[in-house]
């Protein structure tokens, strides 16, 4: 298998598809070369991100990792990976890379996209920086306050390009956004309201019967769902950190206290008497779509492989997603707004909630002393006070999922690593951590009923970690 292995990735490097000696981020690749990438989990996210390789010339998929052997295939057909570079799993991947390195002296790309599960971001993340590939990975940094410094040290000691999922900051709406904001065209910005209509059969999908149901096997709500949200907001607040956050939230709806008497004792959705008519039903929100033609997210994360009627049935039948949301052992909050007050007085409110027809359009309101915008993702309008004057802006949008977010994030990735420059980003690896810490401790608050500092919240965190390694060693 290793001389496989070695052949498959001689072949690569006879492409001539760019692979780097082991060195810093500081030295820009700035021939024509395609920036490489591998791929760790092929589902949703690594599809999205990996789009913009079939779309451009500047990237291309050289490795993947992915455990559903058609979803695998599929995605090594598509981008015409090697197959002695397609692996069942990333672990078996990172032996492969380690191989290369020790014999070829070579990593197999420039850098690593992981888009797998996020409790093994952790894991997948601080292996390959070890390694020393440039990183993007899909939110959230990690599940855990440690997992993350862990992850922050690991970056700055590899020296390494560090991207984050937090794609609303890539899109060519926020993006103009940020302009008037940083521009201060109307003034100092005082205060912002921001809403996630997370959508009702979206929140089903994923919150209830999905891979986010669960704070054990995932994290909670506004971490895996809402951490971009609050990235931007502090974003748009720098760079005035916030001090004091509180919070308050609830599993309001999805339990077995507020089912339908209607649906009776029936757990599942093809044996509910309500089944026509719940919006949460499962035969409404998978089935009826596949059998209007649509194959594509949330029909698409149901099965390996086609999802055709067949194949969609036969997994609602006995997967979760045919389980009826009354009946789900999901412990997320399904609704939490989110208090924030920065260093220097301004002031922030953040509110996310299941039950909408939107489905992540945020809506967005932004108060300065000299006007105010109006968004909701699409288009936003600008009043100045001054002139007394509003004009409505509506961004070009390229395609692709967050309002041209995903493109945007994964090309500016990519020319990060092809220049070096860390800075295109328009974050590091400490700012994605303190932008998570602020969701780490906005959830204390909803926990503990108090307002959470945190910068304190931060220092007890760092030293919880200290405190851990000390002990570590003296066992």
């Amino acid at each position: 298998m290793a001389s496989s292995i070695i052949s498959g990735t001689k072949n690569l490097f006879r492409k001539s598809t760019k692979v780097k000696e082991q060195t810093m981020y500081t030295e820009a690749n700035t021939d024509s070369e395609p920036v490489t990438l591998i791929v760790v989990g092929c589902g949703q996210r690594g599809k999205a991100y990996g789009k913009y390789a079939l779309q451009s010339d500047a990237c291309q998929v050289v490795a993947i990792a992915e455990p559903r052997p058609q979803t695998r295939n599929m995605y090594a057909e598509q981008h015409k990976v090697d197959p002695t570079l397609v692996f069942g799993t990333w672990k078996d991947l990172h032996a492969a890379s380690a191989d290369t390195i020790n014999t070829v002296g070579k990593r197999l790309a420039d850098a690593v996209l992981i888009a797998v599960q996020d409790h093994m971001h952790v894991e997948v993340a601080l292996a390959f920086a070890e390694q020393g590939y440039h990183i993007l990975c899909e939110k959230p940094m990690a599940t855990t306050m440690e997992d993350c410094i862990k992850i922050e040290e690991a970056i700055n000691r590899a020296g390494i390009i560090f991207g984050m999922g937090h794609v609303m900051r890539y899109s060519p709406y926020s993006q103009e956004i940020t302009k008037i904001v940083q521009s201060q065209t109307l003034g100092q910005l005082i205060n912002l309201v921001q809403v996630e209509p997370v959508g009702y059969y979206h929140f089903a999908h994923s919150y209830v019967r999905g891979n986010w149901s669960s704070e054990k096997e995932s994290s909670f709500a506004l971490m895996t769902k809402c951490c971009h949200d609050i990235d931007i907001i502090c974003h748009w607040m720098s760079p005035s950190p916030p001090v004091k956050v509180s919070s308050f939230g609830s599993l309001r709806h999805f339990h077995h206290r507020a089912k339908p008497l209607d649906a009776g004792d029936a757990t599942r959705c093809f044996d509910c008497a309500i089944r026509n008519d719940c919006p949460y039903s499962a035969k409404r929100i998978y089935l009826d779509s596949v059998s209007r033609g649509n194959t594509g997210w949330p029909v698409s994360t149901l099965v390996d492989g086609i999802p055709d009627i067949e194949n969609i049935t036969a997994a609602l039948k006995v997967g979760p997603y045919g389980q009826c949301v009354y009946e789900s052992k999901n412990d997320v909050c399904d609704n939490q707004i989110v208090n924030l007050e920065f260093e220097n007085g301004n002031t922030a409110s953040f509110t996310m909630v299941a039950f909408t027809s939107a489905i992540c359009e945020r809506q967005l309101r932004m108060h300065f002393t000299h006007g105010e915008i109006v968004g909701d993702m699409n288009k936003y309008t600008v009043t100045d006070f001054r002139t007394n004057k509003t004009k409505t802006f509506h961004p070009a949008n390229e395609g692709g999922g967050h309002g041209g977010g995903d493109i945007g994030l994964i090309r500016t990735f990519v020319e990060a690593v092809r220049t070096g420059n860390q800075k295109l980003l328009g974050t590091d690896v400490g700012e994605v951590l303190k932008s998570h810490m602020t969701v780490f401790a906005a959830e204390a608050s909803r926990r503990e009923e108090k307002v959470v500092n945190c910068v304190a919240f931060e220092e007890k965190a760092r030293a919880s970690v200290r405190e851990t390694r000390v002990q570590t060693v003296l066992r």
